[in-house]
């Protein structure tokens, strides 16, 4: 398929509803559920009533051949606000650790179970960041051990910073069968909801996106299943066979397992960063000093114009870098890690700009801004921080194992 700036009729529909649930609902209740600090299910159940949020709508934008209906649907739901965006879309990366290690029968039968039901929304929690193994990845200490007798795993360790730690119905955690294997010795488990030994701290107060729910994850003798097993133990068996072989996947092959998710981040990063250019700028025409709008000065016009260039700019990486992960186009420079990079430094730029032209008025909570600057700095560290996106980038264009 051709890549193509211009949305088609279905994609501009799409962008447009999802703004508009983000500007009724989301926005509305952004300020109360960022001083709360609490999971907002009001408003995940009235995503869930419009079939915003569910696994229908998640199958629907990842069909899209394009690869853009899923970025489209990120900006638009950070637009409204971070911190809610977060809490609704936070459950997709649990569904897509299932559907890229799991098995057809997998995905039918834990893929409802993370989203519930309108009547009774859940979410689902992927665990993988560790205390000791956050970008080191193949530091990971959480361990599973695998007893034939009774066809069981046995996982334990802790996971860090987990999006739904604890409150979520589905748990789906990594953790090393083989140690002496690094990364590559690695699977992915369904911990199936009330498991015994699955603990979490509470909600973690962060700087930023407080509506979604963050906790760390403590895993003591967890048993789970052999079907829990993504992907299946026969198929385990064999990938750990061809490890210890010491044949090597392709660079490319590896770098896209983490590159393909990075455009959709990229472009939550995108909606808050748009959001607080907006504000900043409808401030700007309105706000009057020595006898003038404040955009009529030169300093405030300039930034505005290098806020707009910057999303503009961002938004193309990510755009590029989800059509091309779509249809299979080789990261052969990064780029899926190019539009992370991008969208995510816009982002902490954007908003602190907008801070700064709204002056004693952007530090205030009585304005946006100031919850959009908290939440934009978060771009820059998970999901790959900027220094492991540069990383990633330098070694696709060098071919040197950068370090």
């Amino acid at each position: 398929m051709e890549f193509w700036l211009d949305l088609n009729d279905e994609q501009r529909e799409l962008r447009d509803w999802v703004h508009g649930f983000a500007e009724s609902v989301v926005r509305p209740a952004a300020s109360e559920w960022d001083e709360r600090e609490e999971t907002p299910w009001p408003v995940l159940q009235e995503a869930a009533k419009i079939g915003l949020y569910g696994f229908e709508f998640l199958a629907n934008t990842w069909a899209d051949t394009s690869g853009l209906s899923l970025p489209v649907t990120n900006e638009e739901l950070f637009w409204g606000d971070g911190g809610i965006g977060m809490a609704i879309s936070g459950t997709s990366l649990a569904v897509a650790a299932i559907y890229g290690s799991g098995t057809p029968d997998q995905l039918f039968e834990w893929v409802p179970q993370c989203f519930g039901d309108a009547s009774d929304p859940k979410v689902g929690a992927f665990c993988s960041t560790e205390p000791e193994a956050g970008s080191d990845v193949a530091s990971m200490r959480t361990r599973a051990v695998y007893h034939e007798a009774t066809d069981e795993w046995v996982i334990s360790g802790q996971k860090a910073y987990a999006t739904n730690g604890g409150i979520a119905n589905v748990h789906v955690v990594t953790a090393s069968v083989d140690p002496s294997l690094g990364s590559r010795g690695q699977a992915a488990f369904v911990v199936p909801p009330g498991t015994k030994g699955l603990d979490a701290t509470k909600k973690l107060k962060k700087l930023g996106l407080r509506a979604s729910h963050t906790a760390d994850v403590f895993l003591d003798d967890v048993r789970v299943p052999g079907s829990c097993l993504l992907g299946g133990k026969e198929a385990l068996d064999k990938r750990l066979a061809r490890a210890r072989e010491g044949q090597r996947r392709s660079g490319q092959a590896a770098m896209r397992t983490f590159e393909l998710s990075r455009p959709a981040v990229g472009a939550q990063a995108l909606g808050i960063a748009r959001a607080a250019y907006e504000y900043a700028l409808e401030y700007a025409k309105t706000r009057v000093q020595f006898g003038r709008p404040i955009i009529e000065n030169q300093a405030i016009a300039f930034a505005l114009a290098d806020m707009r260039t910057e999303i503009d700019a961002a938004r193309l990486l990510v755009w590029r870098a989800a059509w091309m992960g779509r249809n299979d186009k080789p990261f052969s420079a990064g780029e899926g890690s190019m539009s992370k990079l991008k969208a995510g430094e816009v982002a902490v730029s954007v908003t602190e700009k907008a801070v700064q032209i709204l002056g004693g008025a952007g530090y205030l909570r009585d304005h946006p801004v100031e919850r959009m600057y908290r939440d934009a700095k978060i771009y820059t560290i998970f999901e790959g921080t900027s220094e492991i996106q540069r990383l990633v980038i330098a070694r696709a264009i060098s071919g040197v194992q950068i370090r």
